[in-house]
């Protein structure tokens, strides 16, 4: 593990606790010897995070849109910033030169990012962690909806727990070292079918 991609948003939110939790995992981040990749922008929790990486230390790597750089949002002083032609892009860069990921709070955007790299997990693509930093409950309504979809069998235990909640900086960044990935299929109608339990195909 030596480059975190982090997922936040864009904007500072209705708490402080946020911004602080936010500033406080980048510095973290450098004072543990991890480089970051992120979004790129100068706007927001993405702002809070790059800033604290950099001034700890940390090599930072922004991947950004045309769109959005035209915009005047990527922020200044980075180790590198990459300039991609579109958000598919954006996000296939940020998957590959990063070695696990951490979701801060965020709106559809970082959801978007996040349940990118769980889909990727799930289907056997990559074996990176994720780990959720859930400030001040922020996902607590995630976890309930993981739990329900496992309930409803649309979603196998195994890869609900590939969501891995942190409540502290320092607990997300152990996580990611501690991370075993699933070696189960996604399929649940398989698996039943694999343990003599009949399908109805109707």
């Amino acid at each position: 593990m030596k480059t975190v991609c982090v997922f936040c948003a864009s904007n500072l939110g209705a708490n402080i606790v946020y911004q602080n939790v936010a500033a406080e995992f980048g510095s973290l981040l450098a004072a543990r010897g991890l480089d970051l990749v992120y979004g790129g922008a100068n706007v927001g929790l993405m702002r809070c995070v790059a800033e604290a990486a950099m001034a700890g230390g940390s090599k930072v790597a922004g991947v950004i849109t045309e769109f959005l750089a035209g915009r005047e949002l990527a922020q200044t002083g980075l180790e590198q910033m990459i300039v991609v032609s579109s958000m598919p892009e954006r996000k296939a860069t940020m998957e590959r030169i990063s070695d696990g990921f951490v979701v801060l709070p965020g709106g559809f955007g970082t959801m978007d990012e996040m349940f990118e790299i769980l889909s990727g997990g799930q289907l056997g693509f990559h074996k990176k962690p994720l780990v959720v930093l859930n400030i001040n409950g922020f996902y607590n309504h995630l976890k309930a909806q993981l739990e329900f979809m496992v309930n409803e069998k649309m979603l196998l235990p195994q890869h609900a727990a590939m969501v891995q909640f942190a409540d502290t900086p320092a607990e997300a960044i152990d996580k990611l070292f501690g991370y075993q990935a699933p070696v189960v299929g996604k399929w649940i109608d398989d698996i039943r079918r694999d343990n003599g339990h009949k399908v109805s195909e109707g």
